[in-house]
This record gives C-alpha cells, structure tokens and sequence, in this order.
C-alpha cells in the first residue's frame, strides 16, 4: 500500500526531493517513467470534485473525513491506471511467439519481414512478434534451416554461440554440446565462446564442447534432412540415437559403453529399419524391436 501512495504522489507531483531520489533509486523506476508517459496521454471524461465535494458536506459534517474520501478515490484510480498499464506494457516486453516441430514432424513458418524458417522434429524458435522491427532475435533450441528475405538481417541465439545473418541461407544445429552451421548462400557471422568466424557459401563450422571439431566446405545446397537424410560428420553414438529417436518420435535402449568412435555417414529419416541397421552394423549391433515406438539395441553376442 505504501508504494501505491508513493507512486500516487508521484504521479500528482507532491513528493519530497528524498521520496523523489529513493523512487528513482528504485529498480523499477524506469518502467514507471514509461507507464507516466503513457498516462499522459490518456483523455478521460472531466471530473468534478467541487459538485462530489458538495454532495458529500451534505451529507457529513466532518470535513476530514471528506477529504479523506477524495484522495482514497482519487489514489483507486491512479492505481488502476498503474496496473493497467503495467500489465499491457509488460505483455508487449516478453509476449514472445514460440514455433515448434514436434518429435516425427517439421515445421515451416514465415517470419514477419517474410524470411522462411524451416523447423527439424524436436526444434523450437521464439521471438516478439510485435516488435519485430525493433528487436530482430530467434532463439533457438535445436535444428532449423533459414532462408532470409534479401536486405534482411536478424541473431539466432542459442545456448552454444549466436549466427548473425544478412540475406542469405543457413542451416543451425544445437544439440547437447554440439553447435553446427552451414552456409549455403550469402555470408553468416558465428559467435561461439567470443570468438568470431565468418562463414562463406559452402562453409561449414562444428563445435564441441566450445571447441572446433569440423571447419570445412560442402558442395550442398540445402540441409540434407530436407532431402530425408540424416548426415554425421565425427559423431558421437549418444546423439546419433538422440537425432533418430527424435526423427521417428521413437525411444531406444542401449548401453552406452556400447562405442566410443565417432560415426561419419548417412541415415535415412523415412526408413527407420535402414537407419537402424546402419547404426546397428557400424558399431556390431543388432536393433530388437520392442513395441512399435520402443527399440533396444543389443550386442550381437549377447543375443
């Protein structure tokens, strides 16, 4: 109650220069900088105090009590603007739009500057729609490919390093520990642990564990995984089962002492019995199926 009357005064211009000084000392002072703007330029209908004031004398005779009446009115109202306002400018601030693939599926949405986002199954992106113009950030948890509206330019952010990009087409992977980018087209700066690469058409960076792994070139135009393939380059059998159980929306068994190569190759995203046996027959295993969505993954000798 103590900081409404606060914000009350305020807002009516009758604080003390340290009631003033502590307000703009506090940690939300800025935002009701902004809400006091916006209320500025609200119209309401005229108030009326003298003729409230009369009828009030009327009725009571004690004037304290009738001045009383008026500020409680009075201080309802500024808080009620003050709520409203919080709250729709609080929505505007974090109202973010959340697109997403589900495990088994892909996604396409359209950005609102008319870039084309393609979502691998698993993925999610999330960005102020509203403010697009102004705040021009994806996050992204997992896999999609981009193609930017020329002229454009927005961040991915994501939990392993940030791709900057300027009219052009890319494909971003983050999963676990790994942070992959490819150029297909145009140029894509990478932020990864601060340090900056420039990414030209047919390059492509991997990094694991914040360090590089792959720093390469590729003759391909767009993500293999639109084509239904799955390509690995130097990759672990943990997020090669992760990738097919998401593909497939399917959960499989498997001992994790199973391999510690490193699998480079394709698997087909369409043919789930082919890409289990590829991966089965790399690291001398064989797929038991369990159900229609449950696999395990056995050594041969122990079948």
């Amino acid at each position: 109650m103590e900081e409404k009357y606060t914000l009350a005064k305020w807002m009516n211009d009758e604080l003390s220069e340290q009631e003033l000084h502590d307000l703009k000392e506090s940690h939300d002072f800025s935002l009701y900088e902004k809400i006091r703007t916006h209320s500025a330029e609200l119209k309401t209908k005229d108030f009326d105090e003298e003729n409230m004031l009369n009828k009030v004398l009327v009725s009571k005779d004690d004037s304290s009590k009738v001045i009383q009446m008026a500020q409680n009115w009075f201080f309802r109202i500024v808080a009620l603007i003050l709520v409203s306002l919080g709250i729709f400018m609080f929505y505007q601030e974090n109202n973010l739009v959340t697109e997403m693939a589900k495990n088994g599926k892909k996604s396409v949405f359209v950005l609102p500057d008319n870039s084309e986002i393609t979502l691998n199954s698993g993925s999610e992106i999330k960005y102020k729609k509203e403010n697009w113009d102004n705040n021009r950030i994806l996050h992204l948890d997992g896999e999609a490919y981009f193609k930017v509206a020329k002229g454009k330019k927005f961040d991915v952010n994501t939990s392993l390093g940030k791709v900057t990009v300027l009219g052009t087409q890319f494909n971003v992977k983050t999963r676990n520990k790994r942070f992959d980018v490819i150029c297909f087209e145009g140029s894509v700066q990478v932020n990864q642990n601060n340090e900056i690469i420039i990414l030209k058409q047919g390059d492509k960076v991997s990094f694991e564990n914040n360090e590089i792994i792959i720093k390469s070139k590729t003759t391909e135009t767009f993500p293999s995984w639109l084509r239904n393939e799955i390509v690995f380059e130097k990759e672990q059998l943990k997020n090669i089962i992760e990738e097919i159980e998401r593909q497939y929306n399917i959960s499989i068994k498997y001992n994790s002492k199973f391999g510690n190569q490193l699998f480079t190759g394709k698997v087909p995203n369409n043919n789930l019995d082919v890409a289990l046996e590829i991966i089965a027959s790399t690291y001398q295993l064989q797929p038991i199926k369990i159900s229609a969505f449950q696999y395990e993954l056995k050594k041969r000798n122990e079948i």
